[in-house]
Parts: structure tokens; sequence; C-alpha cells
């Protein structure tokens, strides 16, 4: 009987350590999540936006929202790919702003990317442009070492 328990102790101390392993390799440290979309009205995806709202707007001297096309999270990292709109869902006013010059040649498509990333539970934004009329994303999974995943 004293083996027996002795036997079943090591296990329990055996399976506690394989769990204590996992939870470990579960921690943000090492946890690779595969990218997900936030749910429209939910507090990550609001967090994300807001960030990107804010810079936007300064930028634009305007208020915005977005028409979000696709937006990926992945561990701390979020892919927006998108268009600034006005408050009312009109598309934005580029009057008064950097952007009709390009607007006027010819050189502007009306969308947003932005990369963003968490740090100390805020969202920031990274790198961000509006009217390109490339992929100015193409390169950023390896300029800010972002997964490759979200760009998708």
């Amino acid at each position: 009987m004293h083996k027996t328990s002795k036997k079943a102790g090591s296990v329990r101390f055996l399976v506690s350590l394989l769990m204590a392993t996992l939870i470990d390799l579960g921690s943000p440290g090492f946890a690779v999540q595969q990218p997900h979309t936030p749910k429209p009205g939910s507090s990550e995806r609001k967090q994300i936006t807001e960030a990107l709202r804010s810079v936007v707007e300064k930028e634009l001297k305007k208020p915005v929202v977005f028409r979000i096309d696709a937006l990926n999270v992945q561990n701390e990292w979020a892919f927006l790919r998108g268009a600034p709109l006005q408050k009312s869902g009109k598309p934005m006013d580029y009057r008064g702003t950097r952007y009709q010059k390009l607007i006027d040649a010819g050189t502007f498509d009306d969308w947003i990317c932005a990369l963003l990333r968490k740090e100390a539970k805020q969202w920031r934004v990274v790198d961000n442009v509006i009217g390109a009329t490339d992929v100015p994303f193409a390169d950023w999974a390896e300029r800010y070492h972002a997964p490759a995943g979200i760009f998708k």
C-alpha cells in the first residue's frame, strides 16, 4: 500500500509539474495566438478604433468614423484596413487637408491602413497611411516585427 501511494504521489507531482509548464507556455510571453477579428461592439475593437481615430482626427482636423474592411489581431498587434468616413457615414471630405492636392492630381485612393500595438494595456498606432495608391503595408511585418498573419 505504501508503494502505491508513493507512486500515486509521484504521478500527481509529475502531472502538476506538467500542468505548471503548460500554464507557463500559455502565458503572454509564450502564447502564439491565431489572428482573430474582434466582433463589432466589443471592447477590444472599440479600443483599437479609438486609438486610430485620435491620430486620424488630429491629422485631418475633422471627426471621423471608420468603415472597416479588415481588422485582424494577433497577440499584441492589430492591423486595420478600411476607409475614413465623416461622422454621418458619408465619404470623407478632404478639403482643407493635405490630401486634397493628391485627390486633385488623381493620386489618391480613399482608404486607410494602420498597424497598432498594445503596450501597457493601451493600443498605440505604430504606422498608418491614408489614400495610398499602392500597398504601403507590404513590408510592415518585417519592418516592425509584427506577425505576418494579421496582414491577410
